[in-house]
């Protein structure tokens, strides 16, 4: 295991106990990629998968436990591409999930559009305007703040790429959700599913989830609401259950 590991960093595990590197410097994989990862329809077996901004990889690694079809990765970053793809390679996964480096700003130019049954995302939650709580370690800063793509931007190669009646997936805080659904609208992804996540049952929710067709019709699914946490402090068996942790 040593030798497929870089300085700074370690091996961690997913819920399902799958393998993933991680670096001491990047952002690492958080209940939000991991519960998108579950909270979408994914093609079974025929069709493709994209994930955009995929850092480390741990949406395309946790996809392969619910579909066989192809999955590509999408990063900016090439040092996140590359613990990417030998976290796929240490899983076995590396026949089913490509990862490349790619800015999700520049997707028209290097893919073909209308291709991917499924695109998911978790974009950078923070737009450039919140400076009070703007991460100093660039990596970090990448992930969560809207220095290369905006939600917008996001949006709009999702769009690009989904087929006709294609999904596309993000999870995001719950205060951009307005704004996330008008530009899923404004490019023609209609809003189908959206589920909240809330840390505990008395605190507003911190995480939102949604699912949009690409030209589909109007009638949006709310689901149940997760509870992460209950009142001593321990994962509640509705979040164990959904998380994989039961």
């Amino acid at each position: 295991m040593k030798e497929v590991l870089q300085e700074g960093e370690r091996v961690d595990y997913t819920p399902s106990k799958k393998s993933i590197i991680q670096h001491e410097n990047a952002f690492a994989f958080s209940i939000d990629s991991v519960l998108l990862a579950y909270f979408c329809s994914v093609p079974k077996t025929v069709g493709k998968i994209i994930d955009l901004g995929t850092g480390n990889g741990i949406i395309p690694l946790l996809l392969t436990e619910r579909s066989r079809v192809p999955v590509t990765g999408i990063e900016r970053q090439p040092e996140l591409c590359d613990m990417a793809a030998r976290t796929m390679a240490m899983n076995g996964a590396d026949g089913q999930v490509t990862v490349q480096q790619e800015d999700v700003r520049t997707v028209r130019s290097r893919y073909h559009g209308d291709q991917w049954s499924l695109v998911t995302c978790n974009p950078p939650y923070f737009d450039t305007g919140r400076e009070t709580m703007k991460n100093k370690q660039e990596k970090l800063a990448n992930a969560r703040h809207e220095e290369h793509g905006s939600l917008e931007e996001f949006v709009q190669s999702a769009a690009f790429l989904a087929k006709q009646k294609g999904k596309v997936a993000m999870v995001l805080r719950p205060e951009r959700l307005a704004e996330l659904f008008s530009y899923y609208q404004k490019y023609r992804i209609e809003p189908k599913r959206v589920q909240f996540v809330h840390p505990k049952a008395e605190r507003e929710a911190n995480i939102v989830m949604v699912e949009g067709m690409k030209a589909g019709r109007p009638g949006l699914e709310c689901l149940p609401a997760i509870i992460v946490y209950n009142a001593d402090g321990q994962y509640t068996e509705e979040f164990k259950a959904y998380y994989g942790t039961k």
